[in-house]
């Protein structure tokens, strides 16, 4: 099981907000996408363009977007897992930091 722990942005980091590190890897938001609905994003190390989307649910839970930073299936499973457990915190993060929030599905 990876590892995880907070990570508060910083002002170099307010078109990416990071969120968590988990494991190896980073979930953030990225600012720039106007008026989509609540989600992550989530690299190796960094935040990048080629990162994985995974979106919230109404209900609780989280849904693949895609898997464009080819994190392997165990892995995606486990942040999958822990995304959906600090769902009520991510959705508060995206509401302060967009200033609104509104779910996929």
């Amino acid at each position: 099981m990876l590892r995880s722990s907070c990570v508060l942005p910083t002002k170099a980091d307010e078109s990416m907000p990071s969120l968590f590190r988990f494991g190896p890897y980073i979930i953030f938001f990225w600012t720039g996408e106007n008026g989509e609905p609540v989600h992550v994003h989530v690299a190796v190390k960094r935040p990048t363009v080629e990162a994985t989307k995974i979106w919230l649910t109404r209900s609780g839970g989280c849904k693949l977007a895609h898997n464009k930073g080819d994190i392997p299936a165990r892995d995606l499973r486990d942040i999958m897992q822990f995304v959906s457990s600090n769902h009520a915190l991510i959705c508060k993060r995206w509401k302060e930091t967009t200033g609104g929030l509104s779910f996929y599905c």
